[in-house]
C-alpha cells in the first residue's frame, strides 16, 4: 500500500473521527473521558472511534510478512481501554475474589539468551522482583479471558480483550508510523521498556531505560490517546485467532475467530524485545495456554 493512500485514509478517518465523537457521547462516555468502574477495576480510557490502516506498508524496515497486507479498517464501535497493563494487584483481586487457579503451574523464564519452562513458576512468583504496580505476567489467553469474564461479572459492565484492530487503532493513537513516537527508535528508551543496555540481553538496543526486566506500569511517557506500553513492558493477548496473514480479515475493527483457533494473537512486544517487535504493526501469536515471564494483558470496556 503507498504512502499516499495512507495519507489519503489518514485524511478520511479525521471526518470519521468527527461524526464517531457525537456517537461516542451518546453512550455516556466522551472520547478521553478515563475512570474505573470499581475500587479494584482497571482505570479505562474512551476512545475516538473512526478509521486507520491496520498491519505495516512492504517498505517498512523491519517488516514481516505476517504485518501485512496493510488494510484500511474502520472501528464503529465506541469502547474503552486500559490505561494500563493489567497489574499484579489487579489481578491477584480477582484471584482472591473467586479462587480461581491456573490450569498449569509453570512458566516459561529468560535465562540470558534463551527460555526454559520452569515449573513453580507463576505470576506470583516470577523470576524477578515485581511489586503491586508492575504488569502482570506468567498468564495465558486463558488467564485473561477468565480475569475479563469475571469484572463483567462484577461490575455489570461488559469486560474483554480487544480485538488485534481495537488494539493496533488504540496503539497507533492517529499516527502511521513504525512507532507511535516516530520513526526512528533512538527515542525508544523515553517511550517504551524493551531490550536495552539495563537488560543485558544480547540483542538489546544501545539506550539504557533504568529496567532489566518488567517497569512499573505508566513509567513511560504515554501516546497521544494517553495510554501507557502500549509498546513493551509486556505482550498482550488480545482476541483473535492468529493467522499468518492479513489476507480475508475483517475491516470493521472486529476480532477474527475460527473455528479451530489452535494460536492466539499477541500485541506490543515486552521488556525483552528489540526495536523491530516494539513496532505497533508486530503480531506474535501463541498457544492459549501459554505463559511466559514476558506476557501479560490489557483490558477492553465496551461503551
Amino acid at each position: 500500500m503507498s504512502r499516499n493512500l495512507v495519507r489519503g485514509l489518514l485524511v478520511a478517518a479525521s471526518v470519521t473521527l468527527v461524526t464517531s465523537a457525537v456517537a461516542q457521547s451518546e453512550s455516556g462516555r466522551a472520547p478521553g473521558e478515563r475512570w474505573r468502574d470499581c475500587d479494584e477495576c482497571p482505570e479505562v480510557i474512551a476512545i475516538p472511534v473512526g478509521s486507520f490502516v491496520m498491519g505495516s506498508p512492504p517498505e517498512e524496515e523491519g517488516r514481516y510478512d505476517r504485518e501485512g497486507p496493510a488494510h484500511p479498517v474502520t472501528i464503529t464501535r465506541p469502547y474503552a481501554i486500559g490505561v494500563y497493563e493489567v497489574t499484579r494487584d489487579e489481578y491477584s483481586r480477582f484471584v482472591r475474589a473467586t479462587g480461581y487457579a491456573s490450569e498449569a503451574q509453570s512458566c516459561m523464564v529468560n535465562e540470558g539468551v534463551e527460555w526454559k519452562e520452569l515449573v513453580g513458576v507463576n505470576w506470583r512468583n516470577v523470576a524477578f522482583p515485581q511489586t503491586v504496580r508492575h504488569p502482570v505476567v506468567c498468564i495465558s489467553w486463558n488467564d485473561a479471558t477468565a480475569y475479563a469474564a469475571w469484572l463483567s461479572e462484577h461490575t455489570g459492565a461488559r469486560y474483554r480483550l480487544p480485538s488485534a484492530a481495537e488494539w493496533e487503532y488504540a496503539a497507533r493513537a492517529g499516527t502511521s508510523t513504525p512507532w507511535y513516537w516516530g520513526d526512528s527508535t533512538e527515542p525508544q528508551c523515553r517511550n517504551a521498556n524493551g531490550a536495552d543496555e539495563a537488560s543485558g540481553l544480547p540483542w538489546r538496543h544501545n539506550c539504557n531505560d533504568g529496567y532489566a526486566k518488567t517497569s512499573l506500569v505508566g513509567s513511560f511517557q504515554s501516546n497521544a490517546y494517553g495510554l501507557h506500553d502500549m509498546l513493551g513492558n509486556a505482550w498482550e493477548w488480545v482476541q483473535d485467532c492468529y493467522t499468518m496473514s492479513y489476507v480475508g480479515a475483517p475491516s470493521n475493527g472486529s476480532a477474527w475467530q475460527n473455528e479451530e483457533c489452535p494460536g492466539r494473537v499477541m500485541r506490543g512486544a515486552s521488556w525483552a524485545s528489540t526495536p523491530k517487535y516494539l513496532r505497533a504493526a508486530h503480531r506474535g501469536g501463541e498457544r492459549p495456554s501459554f505463559r511466559s515471564d514476558y506476557t501479560g494483558f490489557r483490558i477492553v470496556r465496551d461503551l
